[in-house]
């Protein structure tokens, strides 16, 4: 369905700008715009690769198995369906502690490991389980303690204060998440109503 939105955007922007007689200014951005992603995404390699060296080292010295105890009462409190022995809860804690950081990239092979041993638990394989939909909204609307990407980004247009906007994404990702985790918890009370028989 989003690939079919995208084609309506460009077809309309590409018949508009004919019918103004614009057509050189779309070729004109689309080429700027294939430039500066080519140009953000060699500026972001850089920082990847530091937040990831990072994420290795912290992983080698302890650091990221004292933030997964930190973060297990949490994990046992959203994923109540999952063993607390189930490979799915380490990859979990390993996927939050990525966002956490502010690397989604990082966060999404785990992301996939997790939804696929989450795969193993659910009793219907066509229909996405509880623990499913609530990873999905967790790593949606993660909290964000270090915008690592968007930082970079702005390093990449050359921004006079860069990390001055950690409060801020501290602050939405923050509400974000707790709007996720009610949404979540308010669906789960829905399916179990309809689930449960009455009388």
């Amino acid at each position: 369905m989003v690939n079919w939105i995208w084609l309506f955007f460009i077809a309309a922007g590409f018949a508009v700008a004919a019918a103004q007689g614009n057509v050189e200014a779309v070729t004109k951005a689309v080429f700027d715009g294939a430039k500066s992603g080519v140009t953000i995404s060699f500026g972001l390699i850089s920082i990847l690769v530091f937040w990831l060296g990072m994420m290795r080292i912290a992983e080698d010295s302890g650091l990221l198995r004292k933030i997964a105890v930190l973060l297990r009462p949490v994990v046992r409190l959203l994923f109540p369906d999952v063993p607390k022995d189930h490979p799915a809860v380490g990859y979990i804690m390993s996927n939050m502690s990525a966002n956490l950081l502010g690397l989604g990239n990082a966060a999404t092979p785990m992301g996939i490991k997790a939804m696929q041993e989450l795969q193993t638990l659910n009793p219907d394989k066509d229909t996405a389980s509880p623990a499913m939909c609530t990873l999905l909204a967790l790593n949606t609307a993660s909290i964000t303690l270090i915008p690592t990407t968007l930082i970079a980004i702005r390093m990449n247009y050359n921004s006079a204060n860069p990390a001055e906007i950690v409060g801020t994404t501290l602050l939405a990702t923050a509400i974000a998440t707790l709007a996720a985790i009610v949404a979540d918890r308010w669906c789960r009370r829905r399916l179990l109503a309809k689930t449960v028989p009455k009388g």
